[in-house]
């Protein structure tokens, strides 16, 4: 069985049964209709990933992997603000109207910055230092600009990436502020599963463990019913998952340099409600 099926499942049990619901507060989200969006939350959760092991990629429902990759790769290596320089489409309520979420995600990582080796943005000083100084406790990217949040269209999520090598496998941890669970947890996990997969090919190093930090890990309240039908699904083995091994320069990678095989999974979940 895909063991990332059974941290989910062990993580919505635990929200479920030890949560606390925002019911009777005065939230943010709101759903399409006006209605506040209420959740059941966990604080600082943190789910652990052997990328050695396998893939970690949920079983319980397919996840699109080369779309949530070709979200990674906009971000990280188009690093691009502008929803134009993406396929998929769920950017699209966080734009304005010439398609740009304003000094968010992509544009920090674009931004550059000097260092004591030359001037770089954060993704090519991550490179270079797994490359030159890979046993540094300093490799680490970080989006949540204060200056810039009032001009970004939505304040990041997944914020910051810290890497750590030990021995030759490339470990990282994503922290992550707030996180909805049914709708982008496995989204998430499995982005930057592949971001690491890359990084350690063109360092010369290999996979090692993803450790993901949900600050506030929360289930929707027009999510719970489909949560609980989700998890107690069939679990299947994890999908095998490759990179093209001919991919040296991480600028070079594109979705169709992913490969997926035996990827068993239940049927996929549609229409889910997204508060905004």
């Amino acid at each position: 069985m895909s063991k990332a099926d059974v941290i989910f499942v062990n993580m919505c049990k635990d929200i479920l049964d030890n949560g606390f619901s925002s019911e009777g507060q005065e939230v943010r989200p709101r759903w399409e209709d006006g209605t506040p969006a209420h959740t059941i939350k966990r604080f600082g959760v943190v789910n652990r990933y052997d990328l050695q092991e396998e893939f970690p990629a949920l079983t319980l429902r397919p996840t699109a992997i080369k779309t949530a990759v070709d979200e990674l790769l906009w971000i990280w290596q188009k690093k691009s603000n502008n929803i134009k320089d993406l396929r998929g489409k769920i950017w699209d309520s966080w734009a304005d109207e010439n398609g740009s979420i304003g000094k968010a995600y992509g544009y920090q990582l674009g931004v550059k910055y000097k260092f004591p080796h030359g001037e770089m943005d954060q993704v090519d000083n991550v490179i270079w230092q797994l490359k030159k100084t890979p046993y540094s406790r300093r490799i680490m990217t970080n989006i949540y600009n204060f200056a810039d949040l009032t001009e970004m269209g939505l304040e990041p999520c997944a914020y910051s990436m810290t890497f750590n090598v030990t021995g030759n496998k490339l470990n990282a941890i994503l922290n992550q502020r707030s996180q909805d669970i049914l709708a982008a947890n496995n989204w998430n996990v499995v982005q930057y599963s592949v971001l690491v997969h890359m990084l350690a090919q063109v360092t010369g190093l290999v996979p090692g463990e993803f450790v993901h930090v949900i600050a506030d890990a929360h289930i929707y309240d027009r999510h719970v019913d489909i949560i609980k039908e989700l998890i107690e699904r069939p679990q299947y083995p994890a999908p095998k998952f490759s990179l093209n091994p001919e991919i040296k320069d991480f600028y070079d990678f594109t979705i169709d340099d992913i490969k997926i095989e035996n990827y068993e999974k239940n049927p996929q979940i549609t229409n889910i409600p997204v508060a905004v």
